[in-house]
This record gives C-alpha cells, structure tokens and sequence, in this order.
C-alpha cells in the first residue's frame, strides 16, 4: 500500500483562510509577514487558498476559477491581484514559509470553470437534477458560456483555449436565459463518480470532460507547470466525488515522477459513509489522503445532541480510525462555516474538546481552520488560538510513550501517553456531559508524582503506585494533565 502521510506523526497543517475575508489582495503579505509566528506555533504546512484568477477577479474565493494561469499577474476579470494579491506576493510567500520549515500546499480546482469569454452554440439534452441519467427533453441547441481565450493573457505560459469540446456539461442557456442541468451531446457524464444524483459529474459551472484526452493533457501540463514555477510541496484536490476517480491517481504519479517530490495530497471527497472514502482510497492505490468527513459529521452530532451523544463511540466509523495513514482529520472548514452550502458548525463550547481529539493523538494528520485560530470577522466569532497553540505545543512535547485509551464511558472518554525514558507524557479527557472523573494509567514509575491539569480549573492528583491517577474534567469541557514541575513552560 502506497502512503503518503508517513512521518508527518507530529505534524500540523492549517487551511490559511476561511470564506468571509475581506477583498483586499492582503493575504499573501499577511502569510510572509505570520510565517515565523506560524513556525514557532508548531505548525509544519500550511494550506493556502486557490492562487489563480477566478471569474468575479479580487471578489472570488478562488473555486469559481476562470485562468488557471493568472496567479494575480493579468488585468482579468476586473483586476490584477486575485482576492489573495499577486503572484509575486504569492510566491514571496511560499518562500517565506519555506525558509521557516513550512511546507505549502495548493488547492487545485479542476472541476469546473467559469466566467466564459464568449458564447457558443452547443447540442444538449435537459436531464433530471435528481436523477443526472435521466433525459427529460430531446436534444436542443443552446447557447452556452463555454469559450475561454484569457485576452488579458495573450497566450503566455499556454496558448490552449477551452471551447465546447472540453465540457461535459452547463447549467444556463443564455437564450432562453434558462438555468437547468444540461448534458453536451456526443458524449456522456464522466464514469467513476459519486453516484448521488444518479451521476454527481456535474457540479456546477462548464463541466470539464476528462474523458477528453486533449484536457487530460493540458492538466497534466499545467500540474507541471505550477510546481517549476511556484515550488509547492503538495496539492488540496477539490470537489473528487465529481470527478473521474481515475484521473489523479496519473495525475499524482505523473508530477511525483517529474519533480522527484512527495508531493502530499489530500482530496475533498465530501461524504459521510466511510464506506465510500475507502472504496475510493482502494480505487486509487491510497495515492492521497481523504478529509475525514465522518469524524467531523461526529463533532457536529456531539456537540448538538446535549450530552446524548455517546462519547465512547467517538471515532468509530471514521477515516482515522480505519486508514489513519491516509487521514486528514478537522473540526471545521470554508465549506461548513455559517452561511455555507455544507454549513455544520461544531459549536463554541465543543471545539477545544474537537481539537484536543485530533491535536492530541497520533492517527491522522490534523488540519485547524483558519476561522477557529483566527476567528470569523464577519460574525465576530471567536478565536481558539490560545487552546490550540497550547494543544499543538502538548502534542509536539508531551504525546510520548505508549498510549492507553479510555472510551469506556457514555460522557467521559480519555487517554494517557506513558512517556518515555526521556520525554514525559500526558492525560487528556473530553467530557460532554456533567462534571466528573476518571482513574488512568501513566506508568508505575511515575508513582509520587504531582500531574496539573493546564485547562479550566488547575486540578491536580498524585498518581498512586500502581501508576494510576484520578483524573477531573469539568461538565462539557476538556482537560490535560502533565507533571506539575513542567507547567510553567507551559
């Protein structure tokens, strides 16, 4: 089995931004100029925004993506910078990252375009929203947004212009100015996708159509050309339950091959059944890494269930407890935030406990959220940097040893890491319901020793000789202990 989340045990990555930032072309600075800050926080990589020009320019997130090849360099789409700055912001940014240690990731948006330079007549069958296999109207001619030429760009870096012939799929004809889900005639959706909707090829946008060999190819040039000439160390996959499962497995291999790099890579493919993630992960070779959807979906259910949730059962049926190399383990994201599409928000009072799962245990990579660390300007939502840098600090100092677990209770659920001979442990329990406590095991030889905890109240216990230690956690909080002697460092 290829994996390509081995010898990150330690490592943290952040999404670098949430949906709601402001249109200000500052991010790229804000980046160089956090990096050493970000460094010393613990984080090891950092995944940044869509980089390339999108078709509502400086005002675009960046997955409306219009030119994949104007990384804030062309006067397109109303402006030169994108919503992030420009491309020599970018680029100053990842050198930034890079002389501090940190690894930089890119989001890579290939199912879709949009922002079409001109209309074209195309041949289409209406099908059924619900049901993608279904025809509902003979074939009729339409005139679709579908012609991409990038004038601003005048051919530099690829002269390949996107016509008809490379999309599988519309959503609007500006004759009729009529939205429906339109399938281009003379082809068919992609095969090897999420079987919701009959067929989830298409998503939104001109649909690309990877059983074309031409954009198969122009892809794979451009995956190329994006490594020589921004040096990233790895890919965020959008949108995979939407695209042929078969196309990144070459993809990935192709530029892996080509730069002689790891080139980690994680995809969104966004469904709630671990059955479906492993099945996709088999498909392709375990050649990349899957968000752990199921895992967030189980935060969500916690933390809305009032303390009905069973906490013993936290992480079963998730990615990380079934393939935790290929994990990547979250609490939020831009898609579930408020106001989003995905919108599942792990409220306040349960994400340190969310964070403190996935930060304080070895399977899985863990990704925080720009809008946790920072906080969401737009609602005034708060910032979790104080508990997470804490908890990024206990995982790269004190998760050592062998490690017990404790999910043995409806409400209270805890771990401890023994240490070892050089590096002491920890305690940590997570508690949904009301007040209470928890005898754990950290080792005979600890026997005597004074552990604190660094959450909410500063309890203590002394660990008795048989290594064990009783443990408080208060009603719906979280709580860590380690040897007294060390919490000043911390």
């Amino acid at each position: 089995m290829i994996c390509y989340n081995e010898g990150m045990k330690k490592g943290v990555m952040m999404q670098y931004f949430e949906w709601y930032l402001d249109d200000d072309a500052t991010l790229w600075k804000k980046v160089k100029a956090n990096a050493k800050e970000l460094s010393e926080a613990g984080f090891s990589a950092l995944w940044l925004p869509p980089a390339y020009k999108g078709q509502a320019g400086i005002h675009d997130v960046g997955y409306g993506v219009y030119d994949l090849y104007d990384l804030g360099e062309f006067d397109q789409k109303g402006s030169i910078p994108t919503k992030y700055g420009t491309k020599d912001e970018y680029l100053a940014a990842i050198k930034a990252l890079h002389e501090v240690g940190i690894d930089v990731y890119a989001d890579m948006v290939f199912n879709h375009k949009m922002g079409a330079d001109g209309l074209e007549i195309v041949k289409v069958v209406e099908t059924n929203a619900a049901d993608r296999d279904e025809d509902i109207s003979k074939p009729e001619d339409i005139e679709a947004w579908t012609y991409f030429d990038f004038k601003g760009r005048q051919g530099k870096y690829s002269d390949f212009k996107w016509d008809k012939s490379c999309f599988s799929g519309v959503d609007y004809d500006n004759r009729q100015k009529k939205t429906a889900v339109y399938r281009l005639t003379g082809g068919d959706w992609d095969e090897n996708v999420d079987d919701e909707n009959g067929n989830y090829d298409y998503l939104m946008g001109a649909d690309l159509d990877f059983g074309n060999p031409e954009v198969v190819r122009e892809l794979y040039t451009y995956g190329k050309w994006y490594l020589d000439m921004c040096k990233v160390d790895g890919f965020r996959l959008d949108a995979l339950k939407h695209i042929d499962a078969r196309f990144f497995k070459g993809w990935l291999k192709t530029l892996r091959d080509y730069s002689h790099k790891e080139l980690f890579t994680v995809g969104e493919y966004w469904h709630g059944d671990i059955k479906v993630l492993l099945e996709y992960l088999e498909e392709n070779d375990h050649c990349l890494s899957l968000f752990d959807v199921p895992l967030h979906y189980q935060f969500y259910k916690a933390c809305n269930d009032n303390g009905n949730f069973d906490m013993g059962s936290l992480g079963q049926n998730t990615l990380v407890k079934n393939c935790p190399l290929n994990a990547v383990t979250f609490v939020e994201n831009h898609d579930t935030q408020k106001g989003q599409a995905l919108e599942t928000i792990v409220t306040d009072w349960f994400k340190p406990l969310a964070y403190a799962y996935i930060l304080l245990r070895e399977e899985g990579y863990p990704c925080v959220f720009y809008g946790d660390y920072y906080g969401i300007k737009k609602f005034n939502t708060r910032s979790f940097k104080k508990e997470i840098d804490l908890l990024i600090k206990l995982r790269h100092k004190k998760m050592n040893g062998k490690r017990h677990d404790y999910f043995d209770h409806f409400n209270i659920v805890g771990w401890t890491f023994e240490g070892t001979d050089l590096h002491d442990g920890m305690a940590a329990l997570i508690n949904d319901g009301p007040m209470g406590e928890k005898m754990m095991y950290v080792g005979k030889d600890k026997k005597g020793q004074v552990y604190q905890n660094l959450f909410g109240a500063k309890d203590e216990t002394v660990i008795d000789e048989n290594g064990n230690g009783l443990f408080k956690v208060d009603g719906g909080n979280l709580s860590v202990y380690i040897n007294k002697v060390d919490c000043r460092s911390f």
